[in-house]
């Protein structure tokens, strides 16, 4: 299992990161600390989560995730042994939101509380903010970087346009810059970061984590049709997949699949790992099961035809 670093940053983390958006949504905490414990266990140390992690969920405010990884770091006393990626921005209701100086100030401390540490590994701008500039915005970073709160920064779904403007104002004024991006990406959803981001992020040495790394799950080949719908909560979202591209892939990744004596997980993520400046694709679990097709990937290496098939069978 070959280590990847991110960006120009002294972070080496092996290809994958468990999505935390599960903890406190879909598992309670003690699945949670298990998954992690494994997670862990099979060498791996790249937690992604964010302060609005599970916000949506009827219930909960909001925190929920950073609050579980906080419990079990503290529990397991970890906190060295793990790089932990949280992100800002996203509405927290009663207006807590965006990317200003003093939210960014005020969300940081709250992050830090709950997840019980003094640091954060990566911190990362989760939506993008219009009405604030974004040198207020890269200033506010690079003041939680000296201030030692933060180690290094990242983006995930700004335009191209802001995020060029975003390297372009630390270039300029010797400032900390972004190492990573985190964008949609997987064999599906191939189109706007291809075309969008991918030479961007080339020519800026910025690493990509990719989220839906899965496609919400199609791509483990257990939605099939809309009787397959009710595996899961996120099985309504489906529909847009079942079409004859979708089905297309399918039939690639089973082929393959049964070919590698794999998952049709393995094979997708396995996939991203072989597509340029891809250092962790980001990918939840919800058991053991699922976690082994997801750890089991960064130890699949599929030869360049079967790359080009599944390049091919995911033509947009």
């Amino acid at each position: 299992m070959q280590k990847r670093k991110l960006g120009s940053s002294d972070l080496e983390v092996a290809p994958l990161a468990f999505g935390g958006n599960v903890f406190g949504f879909t598992i309670d905490e003690k699945t949670s600390f298990i998954l992690l414990d494994a997670f862990v266990e099979a060498g791996f140390k790249l937690i992604d989560t964010a302060d609005g992690y599970s916000r949506w969920k009827p219930g909960n405010k909001g925190g929920e995730s950073e609050t579980i990884i906080g419990n079990w770091m503290k529990g397991r006393a970890n906190r060295d042994k793990v790089i932990i990626a949280t992100k800002v921005g996203t509405d927290m209701g009663d207006g807590k939101k965006g990317l200003s100086k003093k939210y960014i100030f005020s969300a940081v401390e709250d992050s830090l509380t709950r997840l019980q540490t003094d640091y954060i590994d990566l911190y990362q701008s989760h939506f993008d903010d219009m009405d604030t500039p974004v040198s207020e915005t890269m200033d506010a970073y690079a003041a939680l970087i000296k201030q030692g709160k933060v180690k290094y920064i990242g983006a995930s779904n700004l335009s191209a346009a802001r995020l060029l403007e975003s390297l372009q104002y630390s270039e300029k004024n010797n400032l900390p810059k972004y190492i990573s991006l985190q964008p949609e990406y997987n064999l599906y959803s191939r189109q706007k970061f291809e075309q969008e981001y991918q030479q961007l992020c080339i020519d800026n040495n910025l690493s990509v984590l990719t989220y839906f790394s899965l496609a919400s799950g199609f791509l483990s080949g257990k939605y099939r049709s809309e009787n397959d719908f009710t595996k899961s909560t996120r099985g309504s979202g489906m529909a847009k997949y079942l079409n004859d591209r979708g089905f297309k892939i399918l039939a690639a990744l089973d082929e393959i699949s049964k070919r590698y004596n794999t998952s049709q997980s393995s094979v997708s993520i396995a996939w991203l790992l072989s597509q340029p400046t891809i250092a962790a694709p980001i990918a939840s679990a919800t058991n053991i099961e699922q976690l082994h097709a997801l750890t089991s990937a960064a130890n699949l290496h599929l030869d360049k035809d079967t790359v080009d098939a599944l390049t091919k069978a995911s033509a947009y």
